[in-house]
């Protein structure tokens, strides 16, 4: 089944302020992290059930070298992927709770 997807606003907001982070660090490493970012999309997309409930049916996947995490989930008809966050491993977790509340 071909998943649609969708992002809350913040969780937009959240990419573009890691990339500026990221390109402050080292020209160029804000690309890596989109296409790592970019590749777990596409993974959660593929099989969005491989990824366990961890909270509210919020799904949380990691791209690879990155700390971050995905927060998603799948709406009611299974058709639609839902990012709600994309949070730096260190930042409080919570963030994408009060997001779906």
């Amino acid at each position: 089944m071909a998943y649609l997807l969708e992002y809350f606003d913040e969780a937009l907001t959240d990419v573009q302020e890691a990339k500026i982070w990221y390109k402050e660090q080292h020209e160029g490493l804000e690309i890596k992290f989109s296409t790592a970012i970019e590749q777990i999309i596409e993974r959660i997309l593929r099989l969005p059930t491989a990824y366990s409930v961890r909270y509210k049916n919020i799904r949380i996947a990691h791209p690879k070298r990155f700390p971050y995490n995905i927060h998603f989930y799948i709406d009611e008809s299974e058709t639609t992927v839902v990012i709600t966050a994309i949070v730096h491993n260190r930042r409080n977790q919570r963030v994408s709770h009060k997001r779906v509340e």
